[in-house]
């Protein structure tokens, strides 16, 4: 394989996202501020080197980037990396780079076993303006749950500890997961399930086919619509939720994964 640019750009992000993760975990050990600066500094390097893999490869393939499940890799990742910058930009707090970058660093490692060629002439199926509409909503919404995930790991971690000395309590962690979770579930149906659904019919002719990768889409909404259910009944509150958004993480992975095992109309992309 021809090593292109945006391929490049990617590897040197993946290795920003990785090494921003263990100084944060080392700062946590040792409590230095001098790590986090710098921890802080090589994710944010991460992100504009994603940001740039990403723009060259639209400029490189002269279309979006959201036709194969590498570059839909890409775009969660980018966009679970924007929504905890723009948390830090609000609270000031590192706290949500460092929930993020272990779930960032997780879906680029898949993204890397995933083919990077690049295609400049796609099939018609994945033209329509409803597989854009689907591609764009099932992946924000996906990048929310991996913050609801990223903040899941970091509550059971500190809950013995009820807080950091310079990080949020328990209680604002808890906050963050469910808020992610009640930001994506919404954009989830609409994008993953209806969107999807309608170019499923352009593009093969049926709503419905019972493909691998929609139904891991249905058990991906069944499982934060329950999720949901029980915390609103208060069922699943604080470390219970906090675990059910880690599970809940690993079901996207496998939903994610599971037409490059089991084939399916998915299996092109």
């Amino acid at each position: 394989m021809k090593v292109t640019i945006d391929v490049v750009f990617f590897w040197i992000s993946f290795w920003g996202y990785l090494v921003s993760f263990f100084l944060f975990a080392f700062h946590l050990a040792v409590k230095k501020r001098w790590i986090v600066v710098i921890a802080l500094s090589t994710f944010i390097a991460g992100f504009i080197f994603l940001t740039s893999g990403i723009v060259a490869r639209i400029a490189i393939s002269s279309r979006p980037t959201f036709a194969t499940m590498y570059e839909f890799a890409l775009i969660v990742s980018w966009i679970t990396s924007l929504l905890a910058i723009v948390a830090y930009g609000r609270t000031r707090s590192y706290i949500y780079t460092l929930m993020v970058s272990p779930m960032v660093v997780v879906i680029m490692v898949i993204a890397s076993f995933l083919p990077k060629n690049i295609t400049e002439h796609l099939l018609p199926t994945l033209r329509g303006y409803w597989f854009y509409i689907h591609v764009t909503l099932a992946a924000i919404s996906e990048g929310a749950f991996l913050l609801s995930a990223g903040a899941g790991v970091y509550y059971l971690i500190i809950r013995k500890r009820d807080k950091l000395e310079d990080g949020p309590s328990l209680e604002k962690i808890e906050e963050v997961i469910s808020r992610a979770i009640r930001f994506g579930y919404p954009l989830f149906t609409i994008g993953a399930l209806f969107a999807g659904a309608i170019w499923a019919q352009t593009a093969w002719g049926s709503f419905w086919s019972w493909d691998p990768k929609e139904t891991g889409s249905l058990v991906v909404w069944l499982y934060y619509t329950l999720l949901l259910h029980q915390e609103f009944r208060a069922r699943w509150r604080k470390g219970k939720l906090a675990l059910m958004s880690i599970i809940g993480f690993i079901v996207i992975i496998i939903s994610f994964i599971g037409n490059l095992f089991f084939g399916g109309l998915h299996s092109y992309i």
